[in-house]
């Protein structure tokens, strides 16, 4: 049978394979999320430290929105990819 898992293998280690298969690059994509979501808020915090010191105008003001945007982009993401 096709559905039947192989006899060689354990129980968790099907399960653990099953689930790979329904989502694969599950760690990675999660990995992804978080590096590009600390990155995101790096470039906030230094936009922001720009506008606190004056230096800031619009197109800062619009950097610092750019980032707190991908910042919760990448928040929804790897939430979304934890359920």
């Amino acid at each position: 049978m096709i559905n039947s898992p192989n006899p060689k293998l354990s129980p968790e280690k099907y399960a653990r394979l099953k689930a790979e298969a329904q989502a694969p690059y599950k760690g990675f994509r999660k990995f992804i999320y978080l590096g590009l979501g600390a990155s995101g808020l790096i470039g906030a915090m230094i936009f922001f430290l720009q506008l606190l010191a004056g230096r800031g105008s619009i197109t800062g003001l619009s950097n610092f929105a750019l980032q707190v945007g991908v910042v919760a982009l990448m928040i929804w993401l790897f939430r979304r990819e934890s359920d």
